[in-house]
């Protein structure tokens, strides 16, 4: 509306000062990919029934008709560890990185404490950091979030 000034807020995230926001993507990359997808958006209505300790938001959207995207708000990188080795997150992952029917999973990692990391699995084009950053082996203390996050 012209002529109105816009109306701006802010937030106060003081509270959380350990805060991790993470940007996941899964990419359907074959036919025989789709029962894995629908096993995604299963285990996200779970996750929305009943939040694990320590998500304090967590929303989702399309990058592309194949490529869904999640992004969450972790009170700690405790907590969103101990929900990536429990179940049924860590059987999903073992499962997936078993055998990926032609799909790619990534995801994005930034700690209010500072320092970001990344992840991509079979993903033909990486987006965000892996479009432009130069490319890792994920080997060692590369392999998890925390040893990627240098903590």
């Amino acid at each position: 509306m012209q002529g109105e000034v816009a109306r701006r807020v802010t937030v106060n995230v003081s509270a959380w000062p350990d805060m991790v926001m993470v940007l996941l993507g899964f990419r359907v990359g074959a036919l025989r990919g789709l029962p894995s997808f629908l096993s995604i958006g299963r285990g996200l209505a779970a996750i929305r029934r009943s939040p694990p300790d320590g998500l304090l938001h967590s929303d989702g959207g399309l990058y592309a008709w194949n490529h869904v995207g999640i992004r969450q708000y972790w009170r700690d990188l405790e907590s969103l560890e101990a929900f990536t080795r429990s179940e049924p997150h860590g059987g999903w992952w073992r499962e997936f990185l078993a055998d990926r029917h032609g799909n790619g999973f990534w995801h994005e990692a930034y700690s209010a404490r500072g320092g970001m990391e990344a992840i991509y699995v079979d993903m033909p084009e990486p987006p965000g950091l892996g479009a432009f950053a130069p490319p890792m082996a994920a080997q060692g203390r590369m392999l998890s979030s925390r040893g990627r996050l240098g903590r």
